[in-house]
C-alpha cells in the first residue's frame, strides 16, 4: 500500500472513530504529559484510560492487550498508593541491567509469550494470537524493568509499541495506533534522558516527586 492510500485509509478510519476512542486518546495523552511532569494525577487518569481500553480492546479481539490494560489498572492503583506513601523518599537510582536481569527478562518474554499464545489460540477467537502474545509479553518485561529503574525498559516497551501500531490499525483502532506512536516517541526520549541521568546522578540531587 502506497503512502497516499495509507493516509486515505487513516482518514476514513478516523472519521468512523467513536467518541469512546476519542476519550481514551485524550486521557492517554493526558496521562503521558502528567507522567513527564511527575504529577500524581497521572494515576487516576491512567486508570480511566486503561478501563476504557479494556472494553475497546476486548471488542476487537485483542485479548492479550486487554489483559495488559487490566495489569496497568492494578499497577496504577498500587503506584498511586505507593506514591502517596513514599512521595518524600528519593527514587531508586537508574541503572543498566545485569546478567541476572537479562535472564529474568528472557524468562518473562519467552514464558509469557508461550502461555499467552496457548490461551489466546485455544480459548479465545483471537485472529492474531502470535502478535498479541508477543506485544503483551514484551510489554510485561518492559514494565518489570521500569519498576526496577533499569534503562532497558524503554527498549522493551518500544519493541512492544512497534509491533502494536500496525496491529491496532489492522483492528480498526487508528487513534490507539496514533497514541502508541506518541508513546514510542516518548520512550525514545526517555531512553536518552535516562542515559544522561545515569552519567550525572552521582553529581546532582535525585529529583523529588511532585504531588
Amino acid at each position: 500500500m502506497n503512502i497516499q492510500a495509507w493516509l486515505q485509509l487513516l482518514a476514513e478510519q478516523i472519521k468512523e472513530t467513536n467518541w469512546l476512542q476519542w476519550l481514551a486518546l485524550i486521557l492517554g495523552v493526558a496521562e503521558v504529559l502528567l507522567a513527564r511532569a511527575n504529577k500524581i494525577s497521572l494515576y487516576p487518569t491512567g486508570i480511566a484510560a486503561s478501563a476504557i481500553s479494556v472494553y475497546l480492546l476486548w471488542q476487537v479481539g485483542l485479548y492479550g492487550e486487554c489483559l495488559l490494560s487490566c495489569y496497568y489498572i492494578v499497577m496504577s492503583i498500587y503506584g498511586w498508593w505507593y506514591w502517596l506513601k513514599k512521595k518524600d523518599v528519593p527514587p531508586v537510582e537508574i541503572s543498566y541491567s545485569g546478567r541476572k536481569d537479562w535472564i529474568t527478562i528472557t524468562g518473562i518474554v519467552v514464558i509469557g509469550y508461550v502461555l499467552l499464545y496457548v490461551v489466546l489460540k485455544n480459548f479465545t477467537p483471537s485472529t492474531v494470537p502470535h502478535w498479541d502474545a508477543f506485544i503483551t509479553s514484551t510489554a510485561w518485561a518492559g514494565m518489570w524493568l521500569l519498576a526496577k529503574r533499569k534503562i532497558e525498559n524503554w527498549v522493551l516497551l518500544n519493541i512492544s509499541n512497534a509491533f502494536a501500531i500496525p496491529i491496532l490499525f489492522h483492528k480498526g483502532l487508528p487513534l490507539y495506533a496514533l497514541l502508541t506512536l506518541v508513546l514510542f516517541i516518548v520512550a525514545v526520549q526517555g531512553f536518552f534522558s535516562w542515559r544522561k541521568k545515569i552519567k550525572t546522578q552521582f553529581h546532582v540531587p535525585n529529583p523529588r516527586l511532585v504531588s
